[in-house]
């Protein structure tokens, strides 16, 4: 096309031609470096997944595994058996499913409870839209079954619900809770706790988000996130997360609750074309076992070792991170957010390297962007800014060794 518009082909189109070339031979999807400060950064793949995570999906893709196989019987098995017991011990739930992500989960729940026919109530409070405009009444719709709006926007109580679920010409057949994952509404608010919903005696698909498993170490502001074993305990039929946000694994949706419900979600057509893969099942499958010594999960799981940092460990690598840039980076005091979705009012503050002399940080984070690997970092009142809370140990050199380069060629 450049020749075609006159350009000289004796010039730098052969250059450019040569790059394009090389551009064309490698992936798209590539590893990057998180300097931004948001931990769970849905542009970036959210949770990192734990280095045993990591060897299992190594162990898995290497050849063939027993996905759905029997070794003791020989015969045929499934998928869930690798994760389900799981499951049940870390929650206390009596069955668990898993399909491939967090919405496929409330669909699947949704169709299996409700479906064609009959409703499911839902606080006008909780009609949500979640990360790429996809909204929860539409997701309700696409489960075959009617929205039964209950309350008002900043106010539901019991008795809303009550009145759903007993008029003369009510089909609703569940009710869905649905966590306000990514806002808060505050002041002159009112909602039903899980266990008085569950006390209705209407089945409860309860959707936390997140899928916290285990506390932060310690980190304030995290107890408004719901559990997943708090909604077990008050009996709610189906509880639905995401296995790649707060709980730290691979993108997977987490299904857990009485049996018969998940035995329904199972049986249903929609349970074939939301099934996880096998390298998803085998990282979740990790990660869970994490959890089974919380220490080692606070310690391992990257999401959860990135909230509970600490003050003295993020000082040392901003300051070793600054002394490897050199001139024109300073350590200044700022702000990092969890992101996906999660815990949306928690500033982490803690310090960061701010790049100082540069006329052009547009231009700065643009090249950093073209690193190998890519350094994605934040400009914050004019300055590029690197978080060292979302970059590993072994990472924060790679970062200064890429902004020195970037610095260099300016």
């Amino acid at each position: 096309m450049a020749i075609w518009a006159g350009a000289d082909a004796n010039g730098n189109i052969i250059d450019s031609a040569r790059a394009h070339l090389a551009a064309l031979a490698q992936p798209s999807l590539r590893r990057v470096l998180n300097a931004t400060g948001v931990i769970v950064h849905t542009n970036l793949g959210r949770s990192p997944l734990a280095l045993a995570a990591r060897d299992a999906v190594a162990r898995v893709a290497e050849g063939y595994s027993n996905l759905e196989y029997e070794l003791g019987s020989g015969a045929r098995g499934s998928r869930q058996a690798h994760v389900e017991d799981l499951l049940c011990e870390l929650t206390g739930a009596h069955a668990a499913t898993v399909v491939n992500n967090g919405a496929a989960a409330v669909l699947l729940s949704a169709a299996a409870l409700a479906g064609p026919g009959r409703a499911i109530a839902v606080s006008r409070g909780q009609l949500i839209e979640i990360g790429g405009g996809f909204r929860i009444p539409e997701v309700i719709a696409q489960s075959g079954s009617e929205l039964v709006e209950v309350g008002t926007t900043n106010r539901t109580r019991a008795r809303d619900y009550e009145r759903a679920v007993a008029a003369p010409e009510s089909r609703v057949a569940a009710i869905l809770r649905v966590h306000q994952s990514n806002f808060r509404t505050i002041g002159f608010v009112q909602d039903v706790s899980i266990e008085a919903l569950c006390s209705l005696g209407v089945p409860v698909i309860d959707d936390v988000g997140s899928g916290l498993l285990a506390d932060a170490g310690g980190v304030d502001g995290f107890g408004d996130e719901p559990g997943l074993t708090r909604s077990v305990a008050a009996g709610a039929t189906i509880v639905c997360c995401s296995g790649d946000k707060l709980l730290g694994g691979p993108q997977a949706g987490l299904m857990i609750g009485r049996p018969e419900a998940i035995d329904a979600a199972r049986r249903h057509p929609l349970a074939r074309a939301l099934r996880i893969d096998k390298l998803s099942l085998a990282a979740l499958q990790a990660t869970l076992m994490l959890y089974r010594d919380p220490q080692r999960a606070r310690r391992e799981i990257p999401v959860l070792a990135m909230l509970a940092c600490s003050e003295r460990e993020l000082a040392a690598r901003a300051a070793r991170m600054q002394a490897a840039i050199g001139p024109g980076a300073e350590v200044i005091r700022t702000v990092a957010k969890v992101g996906g979705g999660a815990l949306p009012l928690l500033e982490l503050a803690g310090p960061a390297v701010a790049l100082s002399d540069t006329d052009d940080p547009a231009a700065v984070a643009r090249a950093l962007r073209a690193a190998d690997p890519p350094v994605i970092a934040r400009i914050h009142d004019g300055r590029v800014v690197l978080d060292p809370r979302t970059l590993a140990e072994a990472e924060v050199d790679l970062a200064a060794a890429a902004v020195r380069q970037v610095l260099a060629c300016r």
